[in-house]
């Protein structure tokens, strides 16, 4: 015997041996699902008193929960099996089954088989699955799939009938939730078109912007958090903006008149966030101010009218004279601006201390008022 005669037989035993064990894997598997199916029948809790056979096979296979999950969903398809009441529950594929249980079939090939079958008419499924099964035999997996499409189209070829229910309600989801750290972090789920129609927008205010100081190093992490913080900002401008408790939507921030003058310390904001005073003195600027004395024991003892600095006729010469924002190398439009003093409102001799202050009137000459991104 050659040493080419010798190979070629060796490469056939090993070959027969392998389809040996895959026969005996494949047959032993399938009456492992059809006992795990029975055992189901009988109660899964009284025998053993797991809540299910998939719960079961994990414990005494100790093998993961999704293998054993599709094992026993498997199972029940090429499986006849009972409801509560007793009465049978006929198997998608019985000949499937049987074909399994011979070892004659892959776990690839039975879900293929049964895919198909799920989507077959019943008066049509059994000629259906005979016809998948004979083609199994000499074929793989995806040519049996490649038969099963034209099988199913063939039966439906305009396709599935359209749904006449109503729309189904969009996922949309969100979570906001301040750390300890004073960083709230967000997160969410959302239908296509809400996701597109944000993401849209955010585009549109995370452009970069290139001016006289030179290019934008942004990163686009933070342009994105920039514009989602803009799209705050021009939500809460909206007129259309529900009312909340009567008032308009707004954030609260409170801070000592001394700090608000001096910009050091800190400032309140909302429930239990925090600011500097620099930054609240540059909100005041166009913010409502109220007024407020307080006891000892922070209780108030007088109450200002509100009053708002930057009035909106002020607002409105702003933007007509302005144009946008009024920072060196810096182009965003007047819906993205916000009202503030050249020189602080404390600096001003024209304007009085908050408290019993009127509004600054618009100086074209000095340029005491501009605008400035918020």
């Amino acid at each position: 015997m050659t040493n080419d005669a010798a190979l070629s037989s060796e490469a056939v035993a090993f070959a027969d041996r392998i389809g040996e064990l895959l026969t005996t894997i494949r047959s032993a598997e399938a009456e492992l699902g059809a006992l795990l199916v029975e055992i189901e029948q009988r109660g899964v809790m009284e025998l053993f008193g797991y809540r299910s056979a998939a719960r079961l096979l994990e414990h005494l296979a100790d093998e993961p929960k999704p293998t054993v999950e599709r094992l026993v969903k498997r199972a029940r398809l090429v499986n006849p099996g009972r409801n509560l009441d007793g009465s049978p529950i006929p198997a998608l594929a019985p000949a499937t089954g049987v074909a399994a249980r011979a070892g004659r079939l892959s776990d690839r090939m039975i879900d293929v088989i049964t895919g198909v079958l799920a989507q077959v008419p019943v008066e049509h499924r059994l000629s259906a699955e005979a016809n998948l099964l004979t083609f199994a035999e000499e074929a793989g997996h995806k040519q049996v799939a490649a038969l099963g499409a034209r099988i199913l189209a063939h039966l439906a070829p305009d396709g599935t009938a359209p749904d006449d229910t109503e729309p189904s309600v969009p996922t949309r989801e969100l979570f906001l939730r301040r750390k300890r750290t004073g960083i709230w972090e967000l997160s969410g789920r959302f239908d296509d078109e809400t996701g597109t129609r944000a993401n849209t927008l955010l585009d549109a205010l995370a452009e970069r912007r290139t001016g006289d100081d030179g290019p934008d190093f942004r990163t686009t992490p933070q342009r994105y958090g920039d514009a989602f913080s803009d799209a705050v900002d021009l939500a809460l401008d909206s007129p259309d903006l529900p009312m909340q408790a009567g008032e308009r939507a707004h954030v609260m921030v409170a801070v000592s008149l001394e700090d608000l003058k001096s910009g050091v310390g800190k400032a309140t904001l909302g429930d239990t966030g925090t600011m500097t005073a620099a930054e609240a003195r540059v909100h005041a600027c166009d913010a409502m101010i109220i007024p407020a004395v307080l006891g000892e024991k922070s209780e108030p003892l007088n109450l200002g009218r509100l009053r708002r600095l930057i009035s909106a006729g002020l607002r409105r010469a702003l933007f007509l004279r302005d144009r946008g924002c009024a920072f060196p190398g810096c182009h965003r439009p007047p819906r993205h601006c916000q009202g503030h003093h050249i020189r602080h409102v404390r600096h001003e001799a024209r304007v009085y201390p908050i408290g019993g202050a009127r509004p600054p009137t618009l100086d074209r000459h000095s340029g005491s008022v501009k605008l400035r991104a918020a």
